[in-house]
């Protein structure tokens, strides 16, 4: 099916880390996807050790096209993402992953659905292709995201997605020190179309998301984006303080009545000491919780840039990573 170019540039943001085997096949099928269209493909390297930024500063001489923006070190998937879109220029922005996994050969279809005047088209993961322990994880994590948020977030959908300009322009000046693309993406609205679509295994190399990083992720999507965890919190402390009040008026109960409190010495002490753990858990579990939402307050407030570049090739700017200043200077 042929494609013709509307006459806008389409930015593709790729944030890439040790990617070098995948990077070569990512070029040639995307600049045969995008044939009919006026495009430019921002690789973000995020600190990659191979020679990713090495193929993609190559990339960058042999087609001007091809953009490439390099991180001072690894901050993330996210940031990664982050730093491309304060980069890109296109009147629409694509934001796909450079493992191959994210097919190229549907950007097209996406981008004539955003032609029809929806601001977001976003793809869905109806099959993935991966480990059975990823796939139960995502399923489980993505729908206990919708769960726990006031904000619609659509069930099996990444990063990969189409979205208009002033969408981008929303999400780079929320300017959020830990950035959650895919939930600030269903966060700002509009008009959104979901494309169904199999994710395939990674092209070559080894996947970049540990279990760690994907708890990180998760954690960041909960936190930036519901208070159901601290509500939970608060009445988990409540039924206990409620047990524990009925307990207290059951003894008293049975010492007015003059009945004898049964069990040795010995036992009443592992008693103690069980109900003693039990509230101490208790007590890590909610400062654990509340720990999560005070450490991302802390990050905001001291206002660190997203990212930081250290080079830049085929782009004429180098924007500041966003930051937010609460306070106005003084006079």
């Amino acid at each position: 099916m042929a494609h013709h170019s509307t006459g806008e540039l389409v930015s593709i943001v790729v944030p890439v880390c040790n990617e070098e085997a995948n990077l070569p096949e990512l070029r040639a099928r995307l600049t045969a996807a995008l044939a009919g269209h006026e495009f430019e493909c921002i690789l973000v390297d995020d600190g990659s050790t191979d020679t990713t930024a090495a193929l993609a500063r190559d990339f960058a001489r042999e087609d001007p096209r091809f953009k490439l923006v390099s991180l001072s070190r690894n901050f993330g998937h996210q940031a990664a993402i982050f730093a491309g879109l304060t980069f890109a220029r296109g009147a629409c922005v694509a934001v796909m992953d450079g493992d191959l996994q994210d097919p190229p050969e549907l950007l097209p279809e996406m981008l004539r659905l955003r032609a029809k005047g929806t601001e977001v088209v976003y793809g869905v993961r109806s099959v993935r292709k991966e480990r059975w322990l990823t796939r139960a994880l995502a399923a489980v994590y993505y729908r206990l995201l919708a769960r726990l948020t006031a904000t619609r977030m659509p069930l099996d959908a990444g990063d990969f997605a189409v979205m208009d300009r002033r969408v981008v322009d929303l999400i780079v000046a929320i300017g959020e020190r830990h950035p959650y693309v895919r939930g600030l993406r269903s966060w700002v609205g509009f008009r959104q179309v979901a494309v169904p679509y199999v994710r395939e295994r990674r092209g070559k190399g080894e996947p970049k998301y540990t279990l760690w990083k994907l708890l990180d992720l998760a954690l960041a999507g909960i936190v930036a984006f519901s208070v159901v965890p601290l509500r939970l919190v608060a009445l988990g402390g409540a039924a206990l303080a409620a047990l524990s009040a009925a307990a207290a008026l059951v003894l008293l109960l049975q010492r007015l009545a003059g009945a004898s409190l049964a069990g040795p010495p010995a036992g009443w002490l592992a008693w103690a000491l069980v109900a003693a753990g039990g509230v101490l858990g208790l007590q890590l579990l909610v400062l654990g919780v509340l720990g999560e939402y005070v450490g991302r307050v802390l990050e905001e407030v001291r206002h660190r840039p997203v990212f930081v570049v250290d080079e830049v090739v085929g782009l004429d700017r180098l924007p500041v990573a966003p930051r937010r200043d609460r306070h106005p200077p003084p006079d």
